[in-house]
């Protein structure tokens, strides 16, 4: 595949298949800094919506794909972080509604629903996936640590009036955390809130990658699913997507690990070396944290991977 700026993948995504993503902003971007974010700490919060990236770049290099036969389950918005602050988002979807049948999914916090521009160009998406892990400003202060003018009411009644208007999928995904926002009572009062948005679909999710913060304790998977009956109907839980026969995944994954065990990196030191977009790295140092095969420890504000100083014996497969 070509190296492009603006699209990475097609990769493997839990909810999406193969999916291709297209990135919309400069790194962590973004109206939120979120205790559990995969690609670290947001270093100034903003709600500006303009084009930071030039949308005509964005376009060609779709076409470019499309036109080299490119095949993905999905095409989605998202990357290195709020795709909705890219004043021209919508020309992006309705873009690839025309020049290709493959599904458009808009990735977002849902935190700018509230605005009627863009709710109006989030309803080009076939798929929207919006997040609502807390249930008042307070928990909305500690799990997402919100840009200082973001209101909770005004994110949730985003996502209502979404809602109403959008004919397309809309999926929710709760992020859990131990010991922030996820013992039974806390719950419910996120299921309650959920339930008057009505989606298509709730996802439960937890840090099952590196997160920003070492405290954002993920669940166990028990944990997840009886947290999931306290929903109406019952949530899922994100599976792991099964990547048997994914070849450029497991050499990659192969690859990363074995630098590790000559040297310890940082998550953006790998991107480096392999040319690999910060949502993919995420994805393979988080399978490697999980099989205990690679471990993560701060050095100088920093976090650093390191191979286990024994790994784990792997099943043949």
């Amino acid at each position: 595949m070509k190296n492009y700026r603006y699209l990475f993948g097609p990769v493997p995504s839990r909810r999406f298949g193969r999916s291709l993503g297209v990135d919309l902003t400069p790194r962590k971007t973004c109206s939120l800094n979120c205790v559990f974010c995969q690609l670290g700490r947001t270093p100034q919060t903003t709600l500006e919506r303009r084009a930071y990236v030039p949308t005509a770049d964005v376009l060609a290099e779709l076409q470019d794909w499309l036109d080299g036969g490119g095949q993905a389950d999905y095409i989605s918005l998202a990357g290195s972080g709020e795709p909705t602050l890219h004043s021209d988002f919508g020309t992006v979807l309705q873009f690839i509604h025309e020049r290709s049948d493959i599904p458009a999914v808009l990735l977002t916090n849902g935190t700018l629903l509230h605005q009627p521009e863009v709710r109006a160009a989030a309803a080009c998406a076939d798929v929207v996936k919006a997040s609502l892990s807390v249930w008042n400003q307070a928990s909305f202060g500690w799990v997402n640590r919100p840009h200082p003018q973001l209101r909770f009411a005004d994110v949730l009644t985003g996502l209502q009036t979404f809602r109403d208007e959008f004919a397309g999928q809309l999926w929710l995904e709760v992020f859990l955390l131990g010991g922030m926002n996820a013992t039974p009572a806390d719950v419910r009062k996120i299921a309650a809130l959920a339930a008057t948005v009505a989606p298509d679909r709730i996802q439960l999710n937890t840090a099952v990658r590196p997160p920003a913060e070492e405290f954002a304790s993920p669940l166990s998977q028990r944990q997840m699913q009886e947290l999931a009956l306290l929903f109406e109907p019952a949530a899922e839980v994100i599976a792991e997507f099964d990547r048997t026969g994914d070849r450029t995944f497991a050499a990659n994954l192969e690859s990363i690990y074995a630098m590790l065990q000559r040297r310890p990196c940082t998550a953006g030191q790998i991107t480096g070396v392999f040319g690999l977009h910060p949502n993919e790295v995420a994805k393979y140092l988080g399978r490697l944290v999980r099989e205990a095969r690679v471990q993560a420890e701060q050095r100088n504000g920093e976090i650093y991977y390191r191979a286990a100083e024994k790994a784990p014996e792997r099943a043949n497969s």
